[in-house]
């Protein structure tokens, strides 16, 4: 059934689609983090492998979230590796070393680069798309990897 929420269904499918990119990038970011907590390595491994983890565990809340916020917009989540890699705009290429500096770096390349396309849609769903809910809940996405984005940066000082 197709909710009826005051925003036109062409403008729902719009919106959806573009949650749907967003979930794809919250997706290899989550992976990615994964990555790092299983496979860094060094004198601060453990402390490391514990930030490692709780930054994938607030990744794997976040998709759960985008994925939900589609699904109540009427739409269905892609949930596919395969669809993930064609809808993400973020890389899987890895760095040589397996070392804290190198993977903080990565991610928080990523993290910024998820902003910056957060950043962007916030006007696009409120202004063009008339849907401030969406606007308002990617307004929230955007400062929770703002925060999580700082976390990595203070680890490089």
């Amino acid at each position: 059934m197709e909710p009826k929420i005051g925003i036109s269904a062409d403008n729902l499918a719009k919106v959806a689609h573009a949650l749907n990119s967003i979930l794809a990038d919250e997706y290899i970011l989550y992976t990615k983090t994964r990555n790092a907590h299983w496979n860094v390595e060094g004198p601060d491994f453990h402390t490391k492998h514990l930030f490692f983890e709780n930054q994938y565990e607030q990744l794997d809340e976040i998709m759960d979230s985008v994925a939900e916020r589609i699904r109540s917009l009427g739409h269905y989540a892609p949930a596919t590796l395969k669809s993930f890699l064609e809808l993400t705009h973020l890389s899987e290429v890895l760095h040589s070393k397996n070392d804290g500096a190198g993977f903080i770096t990565e991610l928080l390349n990523d993290h910024e680069s998820v902003i910056i396309r957060l950043r962007e849609y916030i006007n696009v769903f409120a202004n063009d798309l008339k849907d401030l809910g969406t606007s308002d809940y990617v307004t929230g996405l955007m400062e929770t990897h703002e925060k999580m984005a700082w976390m990595l940066r203070s680890h490089l000082k």
